[in-house]
């Protein structure tokens, strides 16, 4: 078949023409095994513990940010139809961009200590299905994805922008998609303007036309409100603390004490020796099988941390970050304490989590105003935006739910 529709949630028709040198490219990526494993990373992690409808996955999220960069380039391609030469590079790089994330997303980063970006860029050098059509299209085009994806580097300013910036066409589509997948409403975004704003400045750079300020205002204030309502949600604290005690706790036992198959006994006690293969091998659902395996024949304190998350029997985090580090600190101390005396483990139960989150970051990837005559930095030309700028904090205690009563009342004495 010459032409391919993905029926997306979002975008509606996502259709591909193989008579299109470029989209029949994106059609064999798309087609590839590395590619096709992305069904089964879940864009959101935990978060369906929280959110019910969490439950879409890195590959519908990759076609979605494809199809806003292919967008992007047409609107401007207008103003500089050099651009063109690098189509190949923009839908690799857009397309591909999530290629290597761990299980469960990036709480799978955190957990087993791995980069995105830099497997990422490895499976596009290195994976024959993945790097062949890149190849075929032009050559060079592999390393140009790899190095963009994990390095930034790009032959044009406006192609690095549209994969990775303040405004980029990932944040766009998961911004959308995680507010429609968790039932929220802060993510409603005026796309069609953001897009119709998008223009060129002087020095040939990506910037914005001041009839879209208040669309990427909004934008802007909906990724700050997405950070707060959902992906900081306290309950994904708890579970992102949770699965990070799994693992620590399996690789503290050891494989003589807990059970994993050749993939993940790599994964646990041997990452340097992650090859493409054994990478490629873990998801969601072997990882799910394990915590399934060690609920049931684990150790006693793993069994115990994989029945919480499973049956999401979830610890409670109280925010804290209004007290110093120092009283922090004292009231970890008190919530082990009256853990201790209800017969819990407080290494397996209490902790720490810290968190920090800036919503505008003028010196990464920062945005312009270009109106024909003017070009000024976002922050100047919006006081809105400014405000963004300075980071905010967030600390949480976890600690089992039993103790909450005698927690509070310490804690108000």
């Amino acid at each position: 078949m010459s032409l391919r529709t993905y029926h997306d949630p979002l975008h509606r028709g996502i259709t591909l023409n193989a008579s299109d040198a470029a989209e029949a490219m994106v059609m064999q990526l798309i087609d590839a095994a590395p590619f096709q494993r992305l069904r089964r990373i879940r864009q959101l992690g935990p978060a369906f513990l929280t959110f019910h409808g969490a439950e879409s996955s890195r590959f519908t999220h990759s076609l979605g940010v494809f199809h806003l960069a292919r967008l992007a380039l047409e609107r401007l391609l207008q103003f500089d139809s050099g651009l063109e030469e690098h189509r190949g590079l923009l839908y690799g790089a857009a397309l591909l961009h999530d290629l290597g994330h761990a299980p469960l997303s990036h709480t799978g980063e955190e957990i087993f200590g791995l980069d995105h970006e830099t497997w990422s860029a490895r499976l596009v050098r290195e994976h024959p299905a993945v790097r062949a059509p890149l190849e075929a299209y032009a050559p060079g085009t592999a390393d140009g994805v790899a190095n963009l994806l994990e390095r930034g580097s790009s032959p044009h300013s406006v192609i690095k922008a549209l994969v990775s910036s303040q405004l980029d066409c990932d944040r766009l589509d998961y911004l959308l998609r995680d507010s429609y997948s968790t039932g929220t409403h802060y993510g409603q975004l005026d796309l069609e303007r953001i897009l119709s704003a998008l223009t060129l400045a002087p020095d040939g750079a990506m910037a914005i036309h001041p009839k879209g300020l208040m669309a990427v205002e909004h934008y802007l204030v909906v990724r700050n409100l997405m950070y707060r309502s959902v992906y900081n949600h306290r309950l994904n604290v708890v579970c992102n603390w949770l699965l990070e005690q799994v693992v620590s706790t399996a690789r503290q036992f050891g494989a003589a004490h807990v059970w994993a198959d050749k993939i993940m006994a790599t994964w646990l006690w041997s990452l340097n020796q992650l090859d493409l293969d054994t990478f490629l091998a873990n998801d969601d659902l072997r990882t799910g099988y394990h915590l399934l395996r060690w609920q049931d024949e684990g150790p006693a304190p793993l069994a115990e941390l994989c029945k919480r998350f499973l049956n999401r029997h979830l610890l409670k985090a109280l925010a804290v970050q209004h007290l110093s580090h120092s009283n922090q600190l004292e009231v970890l101390t008190l919530a082990r304490q009256l853990a201790e005396r209800q017969g819990f483990d407080p290494a397996l139960c209490c902790g720490l989590r810290h968190q920090q989150q800036r919503g505008y970051h003028p010196y990464k990837g920062g945005l312009r105003l270009w109106d024909g005559r003017q070009l000024r930095a976002l922050e100047q030309a919006s006081p809105l935006v400014a405000s963004l700028i300075t980071p905010a904090d967030s600390s949480w205690l976890i600690y089992p739910r039993e103790i909450h009563g005698e927690l509070q009342a310490a804690l108000a004495t």
